[in-house]
């Protein structure tokens, strides 16, 4: 080679290398001074982390609503592998992804995080991945977008459906209500679409595809999901108008700068997990799934008991209905079950939607009976009977009154749904409420007063329970063959908690009492009582002052008088 191209070719090495050094000379100050500030924003904590993150394990398991008491992994499960940061550049860099996925000291510190303290964590959402991340591209896909956005629910909410903020953003995209109203999501007290994967990915596709139009930059796109475009937009303003995430990192919210990083983040652990030897956890729990549109009134609590479905799964298959009742009597709505009970549910619709209803479904339809005199009357003791109208049926008497049908059938020996117009029904059983005393001195006292002002006549006695270990007030109606409404109704509950120990009323029996020769100023002995006894005596003549003014009261009223409450 002459002489003259080596000396040439050296010189235009030594000019390059110069360059290089003196360029390297220049940039190394602010290089460092920007690696330097964010490695000392996490150290000193001024970046909040997404709440996803700072949540427990054992929290996410029960919120997750999976069992993974039988689960299996593939691999084995060995300790965190620490890389060069070369090799984070390259595995980044090489992603097949549209969006821009870079590398800084930042994002090492959250693929730490996710490698080592939260690769458990990890090695659960890899499994529900399984189930949601398909969900996820099939719309991401449709509206156009990254695939790699798939990815967005594990820092916003750990794959958690029904996550619910500190700020109320809800679901797996952490929708903010008025957000989420905004695309179309209904949320109201029963039914909430934040929760609902399929609607809620949609919404949340929509929405990003929206902030792209206006930015054109997917890591801005990410920040402004997070804190809203009117937080990225004074970013922009604030850094003169620049309009790189990167540029505008330290104009931005502390929640919002840990953002973009954890999301690169998640991209790597949720592709390179094996080369950290995180092992996925493997669950059978997954099944065949279908759907079925419901238009009644149901409680996911009567399917599983009639279907034998666990209740948690149907939780996990339709967490949009967060009081577990599908209010199918306003619209209807879509239901998710496990294919091999789709046909069952179908052949006993009716007998799931009766099954134990006034417990599950406690919303009467009326409550005009309770203020009007409208067809209703009550007599014989404690029942309440109804006239029956043209148009009527023994499912709506049921409903207005807050029964079942079984009940009216029994108190009415009705052996078909068959009624006839201007019968009389029995449609409920009042309870006929006593001054509240002790069992014995109630006892004597009524006794007494019955022996003062009724000669003979029928009284009810009460049958009573002491509840134990385990007992639930539906039991104990089912054993005693009453109805839950009822046993509150007799013993003043508002709920049905219930004290061990506790004597409940179970029964109320009907016997008439003999007739008995006791004359007025003779006073009844209760056991263990004295007849001088002062406060029985003014026990008495409280009672016989109340029943006296009762009577004056109900001659002078409209209202129907109980039997049981009628004097002489």
């Amino acid at each position: 080679m002459p002489s003259f191209f080596c000396k040439t070719m050296k010189a235009t090495h030594r000019l390059i290398f110069s360059t290089i050094v003196a360029c390297s000379l220049a940039m190394q100050p602010i290089c460092s001074q920007t690696t330097k500030q964010a490695k000392d924003t996490i150290d000193d904590k001024s970046i909040v982390v997404p709440e996803s993150m700072n949540k427990d394990l054992s929290d996410l398991l029960h919120d997750w609503q999976i069992d993974f008491s039988s689960f299996q992994n593939d691999c084995q499960q060995g300790s965190n592998v620490i890389f060069n940061d070369s090799i984070y550049i390259r595995r980044l860099h090489n992603m097949p992804s549209f969006m821009e996925l870079s590398y800084n000291h930042v994002v090492r510190s959250y693929i730490d995080m996710y490698a080592d303290r939260k690769r458990s964590q990890v090695a659960y959402m890899l499994a529900l991945g399984d189930y949601y991340f398909p969900m996820f591209e099939q719309m991401l896909d449709k509206y156009g977008l990254p695939l790699e956005l798939k990815y967005l629910p594990v820092i916003e909410s750990a794959l958690n459906p029904i996550a619910v903020s500190k700020a109320g953003a809800t679901g797996l995209w952490q929708f903010m209500l008025k957000t989420g109203k905004g695309y179309g999501l209904e949320i109201n007290s029963l039914v909430d679409e934040r929760r609902d994967p399929i609607k809620s990915s949609e919404a949340a596709a929509r929405y990003l595809k929206d902030l792209y139009t206006i930015y054109q930059d997917w890591n801005l796109v990410i920040a402004a999901y997070n804190c809203g475009p009117g937080n990225v937009n004074k970013a922009i303003a604030r850094s003169g108008g620049k309009r790189d995430y990167w540029e505008i990192y330290f104009h931005l919210p502390r929640e919002t700068r840990g953002y973009v990083p954890a999301f690169i983040a998640a991209n790597y652990i949720m592709t390179y997990y094996s080369d950290h030897n995180i092992c996925p956890v493997r669950v059978d729990d997954y099944v065949a799934l279908d759907t079925v549109h419901v238009s009644e009134e149901i409680h996911l609590q009567q399917i599983s008991d009639m279907l034998d479905i666990p209740l948690t799964q149907l939780r996990r298959l339709n967490p949009q209905f967060k009081r577990d009742i599908i209010p199918g009597n306003y619209k209807s709505y879509a239901l998710n079950l496990p294919t091999i009970k789709m046909i069952a549910f179908i052949d006993q619709k009716d007998s799931i939607t009766n099954y134990r209803r006034s417990e599950f479904l406690t919303h009467r339809l009326s409550t005009d009976s309770y203020i009007s005199n409208n067809n209703i009357s009550t007599s014989d003791g404690a029942n309440v009977y109804y006239k029956i109208q043209r148009g009527d049926n023994l499912s709506k008497i049921a409903q207005r009154n807050g029964v079942t049908v079984s009940q009216l059938k029994s108190w009415n020996n009705l052996k078909s749904s068959h009624i006839t117009v201007g019968k009389r029904l029995i449609v409920n059983k009042r309870q006929i409420e006593t001054p509240k005393s002790s069992p014995e001195e109630s006892q004597a006292l009524l006794a007494q007063t019955d022996n003062e002002q009724h000669p003979a006549e029928n009284r009810s006695v009460n049958q009573y329970y002491r509840v134990r270990k385990g007992d639930t007030l539906s039991g104990i109606a089912q054993k005693n063959n009453v109805t839950v409404s009822q046993l509150k109704a007799w013993n003043g509950l508002n709920s049905a908690e219930l004290s061990i120990g506790k004597n409940l009323i179970v029964q109320k029996k009907t016997i008439t009492t003999p007739s008995n020769t006791q004359t007025n100023d003779q006073s009844y002995t209760a056991p263990g009582k004295t007849e001088s006894s002062i406060i029985s005596n003014y026990l008495k003549s409280q009672i016989r002052n109340s029943s006296e003014s009762q009577q004056g009261l109900d001659e002078d009223t409209d209202q129907p008088i109980l039997d049981g409450e009628q004097t002489n």
